[in-house]
């Protein structure tokens, strides 16, 4: 009897030792897209915001990358919201005589002509970002095995980015909260002259 209960423990199934060892090594615990969007830098001034939970179903990357389209589209916004006031004050380019709603001085320039070559210098910085994409997720690391951070390139000649932690995700937070504020400022702006169909 004592030889029948020992045999019994005794037993191994032949996936028995991959199961022990899946068990014994640690498990990278997976947050969802909830969890990972609420610790990433700039919740907003009132806390994390996704009433209709459109992150609850999104893996990391997924949130990584929706989180890079932000900061681009910030800081986009913020240029156009700062040369859509300067540009109808202040215009001493092609002759200085320019006196027209910004959202139709360009058709007043040489810059029709001009817009093929923005666009494919636009395309050649892009590049670098497509490299860290696959599908609608961003890698969490470069290929170089460098951490990624949305809208960190590396590029930083001025040398404004912090080097502690708590000052970064300071910056980080007043950048995209600005260009939050940028993104409905300009599409504002163009909406007021749009239908006013005067200067701002």
């Amino acid at each position: 009897m004592l030889a029948l209960g020992s045999a019994s423990l005794s037993f191994a199934s032949p996936g028995s030792a991959s199961l022990s060892a899946a068990r014994s090594s640690p498990l990278k615990m997976q947050m969802t897209g909830t969890e990972y969007a609420k610790s990433l830098p700039a919740a907003g001034p009132s806390g994390f915001f996704d009433p209709l939970g459109l992150t609850a179903e999104l893996t990391e990357g997924q949130v990584r990358y929706f989180r890079e389209v932000e900061v681009k589209h910030g800081r986009v916004a913020m240029l156009a919201a700062t040369g859509f006031l300067v540009g109808e004050k202040f215009h001493p380019l092609f002759g200085g005589d320019i006196d027209v709603p910004s959202y139709v001085a360009f058709q007043q320039t040489p810059l029709q002509t001009f817009w093929p070559s923005v666009v494919a210098t636009i395309g050649v910085f892009e590049f670098f970002s497509i490299v860290t994409i696959e599908g609608w997720e961003v890698k969490d690391t470069f290929p170089t095995g460098d951490k990624r951070v949305a809208g960190d390139f590396f590029f930083d000649p001025l040398g404004l980015k912090p080097k502690d932690a708590e000052g970064l995700a300071t910056m980080q937070t007043k950048e995209i909260n600005n260009g939050r504020l940028a993104m409905i400022a300009i599409a504002g702006m163009v909406g007021q002259e749009l239908a006013s169909g005067n200067k701002l």
